[in-house]
């Protein structure tokens, strides 16, 4: 059986956005700071790496159609907070920003990975944004590195 999977490495030429939601900036900074982390220490180069901007979760999917759309990149990498308050708001921005994120990936052939967080608690957000349970904006980013180098394998 031949097995092919993707590298943990970049030839430098890539180019890659980080889609960013801007809502609870205190924890969705530091995503973005590991997800630039992972880009630069697999050989990705600062001049390829864009940060757009949106203002809350649930724009992230509209910014993604775009930014796939544009042709500018090779790959997408959306992060994010979603903290759960005391009404049903919660639970209606995580699924529509998980779904939106889905369901625009798949109308590209362009890596695209998911590291918003939907957490019930500051806490819970903070440990995944570089504490205890490490940096999901890292963890997206490698995700974005192995699917490049997979996604060019298996086109040949």
């Amino acid at each position: 059986m031949k097995v092919i999977e993707g590298k943990l490495s970049l030839n430098g030429s890539e180019r890659v956005a980080i889609i960013n939601a801007r809502f609870n900036h205190i924890i969705t900074d530091r995503l973005v700071e590991g997800a630039k982390d992972a880009f630069l220490r697999h050989g990705g180069s600062d001049e390829n790496l864009d940060l757009i901007l949106v203002p809350g979760a649930f724009e992230i999917p509209m910014a993604l159609n775009l930014a796939l759309k544009s042709g500018k990149y090779d790959a997408v990498c959306c992060v994010g907070a979603v903290i759960r308050g005391s009404t049903p708001h919660f639970d209606y921005v995580a699924a529509e920003t998980t779904k939106g994120v889905a369901n625009t990936a798949l109308k590209y052939d362009i890596p695209v990975t998911f590291g918003v967080l939907t957490t019930d608690t500051i806490e819970q957000a903070i440990e995944r944004a570089g504490s205890k349970a490490g940096n999901k904006g890292f963890e997206a980013m490698t995700g974005i590195v192995e699917l490049l180098s997979l996604y060019s394998k298996i086109k040949g």
